[in-house]
Formats: C-alpha cells, sequence, structure tokens
C-alpha cells in the first residue's frame, strides 16, 4: 500500500499545475477516450509520446508514475493472459489445451499498453491537482444536474475526502504493520490462507480507526456549520486563462489525430 500514488499530490510550479482544474479533468477523459479509437503500434506509441510529454511538463518524476502501475500489475496479467489464450486465428503456439496465435499476441499487447497507459495518464492529474481544486471542477462541471435534482455538491466532496483518506489510510496501514511485525506477527512466511489470516490483526485496527476518523472529521463540518453546497461561494472562484484556452485546443487536435489514426488502422 505505501507504493498507492491515487489521491497524492506532486507540489511543483510546472504548467500542468497550473492549469484550471476543470481543463485537466475534461483533459484526462479526452486522453482517455482518445485511446480507445486507436488500434496499432503507431497509434499507441502516439498515446505513449503524448503521455510522456506529459508527464515532462508536469515536472513529476516518472518513478512516482511508475508507483501508479505497481497496484494494477495483478489485474494487468490476468488481463494478458486472458487475451493471449482466448483470442482465435493463426496458431504460432500449441500445448495440450493451450494455444496462443498471431491475434492473440497483438490483442494481448495492444490490451495491456491500453491499460498502462490509462493508469499511467489518471495519475498525472491527480498528482498535478489538490483534492479541493478537482472537487471544484467536478461541482462546476457537473453543475447543470442540479437541475434535475442531483446533489453535486454533495457527491464531488464525497469523492474528494476518498481521495484524501486514502493516502492516510496507507499511513495508518503502515504504521500498524510495524507495530504488528514488534510484537512478533509474520506476514511473509506460510501459504495463502495463512497470510489472509495474519491480516486480521491489521484490518480490525484499521476500521475502527477509520471510522474513529470518519467521525471526527463528521463532527468538525457539523461545528463548522456545513449543510451542504446551497448558498456556498468558493475563496478562489474558477476562471479560465490564455493558456486554459490553448491547453483545450491541443487536446481537441490530439483527440482529432488519435481519431484519424483509428481511422486508417494505426
Amino acid at each position: 500500500m505505501g507504493e498507492l500514488t491515487l489521491g497524492q499530490y506532486y507540489p511543483s510550479n510546472s504548467i500542468l499545475h497550473k492549469l484550471d482544474p476543470r481543463v485537466k479533468f475534461l483533459g484526462t477523459m479526452i486522453y482517455i477516450i482518445a485511446i480507445f479509437f486507436v488500434k496499432g503500434v503507431i497509434g499507441n506509441l502516439f498515446c505513449a509520446l503524448a503521455l510522456l510529454a506529459l508527464i515532462g511538463l508536469s515536472k513529476v518524476p516518472f518513478r512516482y508514475v511508475l508507483k501508479s502501475l505497481k497496484p494494477i500489475f495483478f489485474i494487468l496479467a490476468v488481463t494478458m493472459l486472458f487475451n493471449l489464450f482466448l483470442t482465435p486465428g493463426t496458431v504460432v503456439w500449441h500445448w495440450w489445451i493451450f494455444t496462443i496465435t498471431e491475434e492473440a499476441i497483438r490483442q494481448a499487447l495492444r490490451m495491456g499498453a491500453r491499460l498502462v497507459l490509462l493508469v499511467a495518464g489518471s495519475s498525472i492529474m491527480t498528482l498535478t491537482t489538490t483534492p479541493n481544486a478537482l472537487t471544484d471542477a467536478m461541482e462546476n462541471l457537473f453543475s447543470f444536474l442540479k437541475v434535475i435534482k442531483v446533489p453535486v455538491h454533495e457527491i464531488s466532496m464525497m469523492m474528494s475526502i476518498a481521495l484524501r483518506f486514502i493516502p492516510i489510510l496507507t499511513e495508518e496501514t503502515d504504521k500498524i504493520r510495524k507495530a504488528q511485525m514488534a510484537r512478533g506477527a509474520d506476514f511473509e512466511t506460510g501459504g495463502l490462507m495463512k497470510r489472509l489470516r495474519a491480516m486480521i490483526p491489521i484490518l480490525v485496527p484499521l476500521f475502527v480507526s477509520a471510522f474513529r476518523r470518519a467521525n471526527d472529521l463528521a463532527l468538525a463540518m457539523e461545528a463548522r456549520c456545513y449543510h451542504g453546497g446551497a448558498g456556498r461561494t468558493q475563496m478562489k472562484p474558477l476562471r479560465y486563462g490564455r493558456r486554459d484556452y490553448i491547453a483545450y485546443a491541443i487536446a481537441a487536435a490530439y483527440l482529432v489525430a488519435c481519431i484519424v489514426l483509428g481511422r486508417f488502422g494505426f
């Protein structure tokens, strides 16, 4: 859990940090959508180069982006294996009930690349945007849903609190784990069931701590007379600048380029 970067903010003075959070949120959505338009090696390389350019502009160390990929390693491996052994086509290798085809290799590599690009691209948004700014952006972008009585402010607040709690609970888990190891607990040896049973001394105090923190937060919000988003104002209202419009234009051009590459099978 110490490798989780979701919800963590990396302070810097980069161009991406200075962009309006609405631009970063919509830009991330455009980046994710564009990935599904490309089909071949050239298209995926184009998306990867765009991601590398974003990492360079963000001034976020590359190791932080790599950390965001570690939690999805198991999902990535399972996804690639399923595509590798269950895709029909021209057989290149066969043993017993296992068959690998040319189409399966291409499909597995394509799905693996998409998953890596999706997670890494999304992590750039959270690493360059504070939870408060992200909450304001979501509330502003989805404010039109208030017409149909959707509690946009409350939903945005819940997501912001969830993002804030991820690094807190990660740190709390590490403290509890080290405390249990100091008392002789063993989390490294034995089979799967033994390791799962060894996690119980960690999970119980972790849940107790999480509920305690949630209760303290609720009391603090009530003491400050928090009653939802009705009539609330922002200390730093969101305003678009010249760099934000340029970023929108670049994102639109990127989406068009991916659509064209996908159209021609790249």
